[in-house]
């Protein structure tokens, strides 16, 4: 009788032993499933939405709408190009300082400046007095004067520079919200940085892109 209790407390505590295990196993195995491999969506909200994601936003979601540099109500990016009578590609769309999600057209905060009234003297180099009546050569192309625009005047940052070197001396590790825009000259080639992208002008008037800039504010491609 007491082998027969003995087997019955074996059996007893063995079953016992087989219950922890099975459930220290599923605990184990199942761990890793319901943890979310990326940040949920309540943290990709509004607040990180950067101008390169752009074009994937939904139809209807509404943002603050610019138009002529003031803001008119929220709107639909749709609906937001159609007051200011121009394409949804020629908006710029990202966060103004305050987190807001803002579509404007490009530098329309900024439109472009005066070109310098007197270009030889703006682009000569630094300590050599008499420029503007220097007859010499204008620069080959490998090496051209460079010049930044402050808001409200032109300033050389160099006499010789490549057109890939101004631009990085412009514009390397800044970035400019959307409808706003900063200026430099490089020889007679207007260059204008916007959102996600440095533009070339030859008139002053109409741009095309350059370059693109990455989320770090630099230009992979040059």
């Amino acid at each position: 009788m007491a082998l027969s209790k003995d087997n019955r407390t074996v059996l007893i505590v063995g079953a016992g032993l087989a219950v922890v295990g099975a459930v220290a196993a599923a605990l184990v195995f199942s761990g890793g499933k319901g943890a979310p491999s990326e940040p949920p969506p309540a943290s990709k909200g509004g607040l990180t939405i950067d101008v390169a994601e752009a074009p994937t936003l939904e139809p209807t979601r509404e943002l603050r709408c610019f138009v002529d540099g003031q803001f008119v109500g929220l709107a639909t990016l749709a609906d937001c190009a159609k007051r200011n009578g121009v394409a949804t590609s020629a908006l710029d769309v990202g966060l103004d300082a305050s987190g807001s999600l803002v579509a404007a057209p490009t530098a329309s905060f900024a439109p472009p400046p005066e070109l310098p009234s007197n270009p030889a003297v703006e682009i000569a180099p630094a300590g050599q007095p008499g420029a503007a009546e220097d007859t010499r050569a204008a620069p080959s192309t490998s090496g051209t004067a460079c010049l930044r625009h402050t808001g409200s005047e032109w300033r050389q940052v160099s006499g010789n520079m490549s057109l890939a070197a101004c631009v990085q001396a412009l514009y390397s590790g800044t970035c400019v919200a959307p409808g706003e825009a900063r200026y430099g000259r490089w020889g007679d080639t207007t260059l204008r940085l916007v959102p996600r992208r440095v533009e070339q002008s030859t008139d002053n008037n109409r741009f095309r892109t350059l370059a693109q800039q990455d989320r770090q504010c630099q230009f992979p491609e040059l």
